[in-house]
Parts: C-alpha cells; sequence; structure tokens
C-alpha cells in the first residue's frame, strides 16, 4: 500500500470517529456540553485561517475581528424573517431590502463568507501598502471602524441594541463540518505553490520578490481567504449564542485569536487547531478555581475573576518554556504517530 492511499484512509477513518463521537454528544451529552464543542469548532475555523496571514505569510495583522463582525450581522440579518426584524428594529427601520428577504442558514453562511471578502478586497489595497508595525495599526483601525459603525447605523445593524432572539441553528453538524472544511483548504493552500511563496515572503520579502514572487498578490489571496472563513465563522457564532451586538466584537476577540496561534505554534495549523482546542475547553474547566471549595479542614472561598489569573499563569508558562509555541512550525503527520507508535511498543 502506498503511503498516499494509506494517508487517505487514515484520514477518512479519523473523520468517521469524529462525527461518531460528534453524534454520541448530539444524542447523550449535555447542552453544556455541545455548546463547548461548538465553540471549539468556532475558535478552530477562525484560527486557522487568522494563521494562514500572520503564521504562513508573516504579516501581523489586527483585524479579524471586523470581518467577524461583518459575518455574524449578514448571517443574522439574511435569516431573521421580516416580521422578526420589523419587531427589533424599533428606533429606525431596517433598510430595503434587507427588510424583506430571507434565506435559508447555508445561504447566509456563504453570503457572510463573500461581503467579508469583498471588504477585505477594498481595504488590501490601502492595508499591503505597509509592513510591520503599520500594517498592524491600520489592521487595528479597520476593527474599530467597523465597530463604530456598527454602533452608529441603526438601519443596517440595530445599533447597540444589536440583534437579538435569532434562530440556534449552529449545531455540532455545522460548525464541525466547516472547521474541517477550513482545515482541508487552508492545509491544501499551504502546501501548494501559493503556500511555498507566502512563506518565502515570510522568510525573505525582497529575496522572494526578486526570485518572481509578487508579494501584494500572494499577501491578498492569503487576506481574502482568511477574511471569507472569519466571516462564515462570525455567521456560526452568532447563530451559537443568538445574540449580538457591537460590544461583543471589540479587540479582545482579536487578542484571544492572537493568543490562540501563538501558544498552538505561529505558523503551524496543527498549533492553531491544539490552540482553539484548549482555549475555549480549558477557559470553561477552569471554572472550578471560581467555586468555593472544601479541602479537608480548609475551606477555600470562590474568588471571581481567579480562572482568568490562572489561565495568564499558564499561558506566560508556555511561552516562557515553548518559545515557538506548543508546536513550533510543525505539522501533524501520520508517519510521525506511526513512528511514535512503533517506537513505543519496541
Amino acid at each position: 500500500m502506498t503511503k498516499t492511499r494509506r494517508n487517505l484512509i487514515l484520514n477518512c477513518a479519523s473523520l468517521v470517529v469524529l462525527f461518531g463521537i460528534l453524534w454520541l454528544f448530539q444524542e447523550y451529552g449535555t447542552e453544556y456540553q455541545i455548546r463547548i464543542l461548538n465553540n471549539i469548532a468556532v475558535f478552530i475555523t477562525l484560527a486557522v485561517s487568522y494563521n494562514l496571514v500572520n503564521g504562513i505569510c508573516g504579516q501581523l495583522h489586527l483585524g479579524p475581528n471586523a470581518f467577524i463582525t461583518i459575518g455574524a450581522y449578514t448571517s443574522a440579518l439574511l435569516t431573521m424573517s421580516p416580521t422578526e426584524k420589523q419587531m427589533s428594529f424599533i428606533i429606525k427601520p431596517l433598510i430595503w431590502p434587507l427588510s424583506v428577504i430571507q434565506v435559508p442558514f447555508w445561504i447566509s453562511l456563504i453570503m457572510a463568507g463573500t461581503v467579508a471578502t469583498v471588504f477585505a478586497f477594498f481595504i488590501s489595497f490601502p492595508v499591503f501598502r505597509v509592513r510591520g508595525d503599520y500594517l498592524a495599526i491600520v489592521t487595528l483601525g479597520f476593527g474599530e471602524v467597523v465597530r463604530v459603525l456598527c454602533n452608529a447605523l441603526q438601519s443596517v445593524t440595530n445599533g447597540p441594541l444589536g440583534l437579538k432572539g435569532l434562530k440556534p441553528y449552529t449545531n455540532l453538524w455545522w460548525s464541525w463540518s466547516i472547521a474541517i472544511f477550513t482545515i482541508i483548504v487552508i492545509q491544501r493552500l499551504i502546501n501548494s505553490s501559493w503556500g511555498r511563496a507566502m512563506k518565502a515572503i515570510r522568510e525573505n520579502e525582497i529575496a522572494a520578490q526578486a526570485m518572481g514572487v509578487d508579494p501584494f498578490k500572494h499577501l491578498m489571496m492569503a487576506f481574502l481567504i482568511s477574511a471569507f472563513f472569519s466571516g462564515v465563522a462570525g455567521g456560526l457564532l452568532a447563530h451559537l449564542i443568538t445574540t449580538i451586538s457591537p460590544t461583543l466584537f471589540t479587540f479582545f476577540l482579536t487578542f484571544n485569536l492572537l493568543i490562540i496561534i501563538v501558544v498552538g505554534g505561529l505558523g503551524s495549523t496543527t498549533g492553531a487547531v491544539i490552540g482553539a482546542t484548549l482555549f475555549a475547553w480549558g477557559g470553561e474547566a477552569l471554572r472550578v478555581v471560581e467555586s468555593p471549595m472544601d479541602i479537608g479542614p480548609i475551606h477555600i472561598p470562590g474568588i471571581p475573576g481567579m480562572r482568568m489569573v490562572l489561565f495568564s499563569v499558564i499561558l506566560m508558562v508556555v511561552i516562557i518554556f515553548a518559545r515557538r509555541g506548543i508546536t513550533g512550525r510543525n505539522e501533524f503527520s501520520w508517519d510521525w504517530l506511526l513512528g511514535k507508535l512503533s517506537f513505543g511498543s519496541r
């Protein structure tokens, strides 16, 4: 059996096992467990797409919250019925034709990604005229502009009131299918000639340009693909929490994604997946430290906020002892896993 065929069989078997586990949780898991799994999948989609620009291309992009916001509002507005929109927009009526449009959830996700990509296309021209800290400032500013506009454009976003009562369309099948699709698409892109050109830009843009690589074209490609999947993830997020407002999409969301890809391993898709899983699951698992507990005769009262303190300490420890993240720039491979298993069996 060839290595390619073996890897294909192992990949398919892994997907069958994964969806089998998801089915068990869907049937027998609690609502809390299902919500955590959905959060993990959404953050995987966000982290893997964000890592394409920051990790693979080496550009400090601090505006993914803008595309998440655009995707969330686009998907929410397209799935709400005209009656729901009329009841929600009490200060100013929603503009036409959004006021009369209602589409299925899957179409709204495609439109969420598409609208986010269109916005990314128009801002990519000024964004990629600069590099380094200047690029970070420009993208950060764009994220803040989108958030401020969401507050101001009451006839489109309902302003500070936000959108409430969205249908909870996001389930384990939607969230994990899109997460897996995102991983496959971006990993195939990374392993293609386009991905190698992006890595060359990351290492030395001048040398890459001298070898015939067009930095603007490749960076724009990564930026647009990242924006598309961020927009789709925004639509999933909107229909998972069923209530969105501008305060949900602050820079803190971008900061969380930056932590995820740095801790996981900047430039590694595997690291982004591991980082997203640890972040979404670990944040909930650490809630136990905020609850009162008895250790023998000692009573420890619950301390609000201690979860984030402990989480910060864990992050510092990881960065100190694994400066390139958990995986560095390494990727998971079946050869590595089978090699470890065969070594352990000796």
